[in-house]
């Protein structure tokens, strides 16, 4: 089972990519209100690369759940138990 720091250092680049900034340090308190260029496309672009990387499938509560990048550590952590 993966821990919520291994799947934040996965989910790095494929931030840096959706966000277009290669510099980008992740942390979990990290969300849509404090990462410039992180909207609503982002967001949907974010999702489905996560899903995409993992194989699994976010359902709607899941993502509405979603307050910060470590909200989506730990619905990784879980989808892929």
């Amino acid at each position: 089972m993966k821990s919520i720091d291994e799947v934040l250092v996965e989910l790095t680049p494929i931030f840096r990519e959706a966000l277009n900034d290669e510099g980008l340090v992740l942390t979990t308190d990290m969300s849509a209100r404090n990462v410039d260029g992180w909207d609503s496309f982002t967001h949907t672009q974010l999702i489905v690369a996560i899903e995409q990387h993992y194989g699994i499938h976010f359902r709607l509560k899941d993502v509405m759940n979603l307050k910060n990048v470590g909200d989506m550590c730990g619905a990784v952590v879980r989808l892929t138990q």
